[in-house]
């Protein structure tokens, strides 16, 4: 006679161990995802930054004065450096999609400038990945007048 207890299926023991194996390896994989999302999206801010630099860069070449904030962000028309054809768009924050930081600079370096000329700028992005992650060679200084406090963790570039 032969034995009916011999099955040839999977118990509800060895599937659940399999699904916790699963769901142990994927949060480890999620976790790594993020931090390489984080440095993605930094990355890109960085990238943003030196657009926009090279912008106000060739917008001083043709006027001999970077853009007043007004000029560079207006509340209701585009900015000054798409319409004259500067750069194509204006990159926004990943994240909160919003306009990085500016501000015209006078000759002191540290005054907003609300007329032009205004001779210098600063221009930044925050990091997300804190104040190790932020490149080498930014400006860290607060500045006060303009509101733009550049310490890290927010990358920040001056002409």
């Amino acid at each position: 006679m032969q034995s009916r207890s011999q099955s040839h299926g999977f118990t509800l023991i060895e599937l659940l161990v399999v699904i916790a194996i699963i769901g142990i390896l994927s949060s480890v994989v999620l976790a790594s995802l993020n931090s390489a999302r984080k440095k993605g999206r930094d990355a890109r801010r960085v990238s943003d930054v030196k657009q926009i630099q090279l912008a106000l860069e060739l917008y001083y070449d043709a006027n001999q004065s970077f853009p007043t904030a007004t000029e560079m962000y207006p509340s209701s028309a585009t900015s000054t450096l798409v319409t004259n054809k500067y750069i194509s768009i204006m990159p926004v924050d990943p994240v909160a999609l919003t306009n990085y930081p500016y501000s015209a600079l006078d000759d002191d370096g540290t005054t907003a400038c609300t007329t032009a000329p205004c001779p210098g700028y600063v221009l930044g992005a925050t990091i997300e990945g804190g104040a190790s992650s932020v490149p080498t060679g930014d400006v860290d200084t607060n500045f006060t007048s303009p509101g733009i406090d550049c310490t890290d963790p927010l990358f920040c570039v001056t002409p």
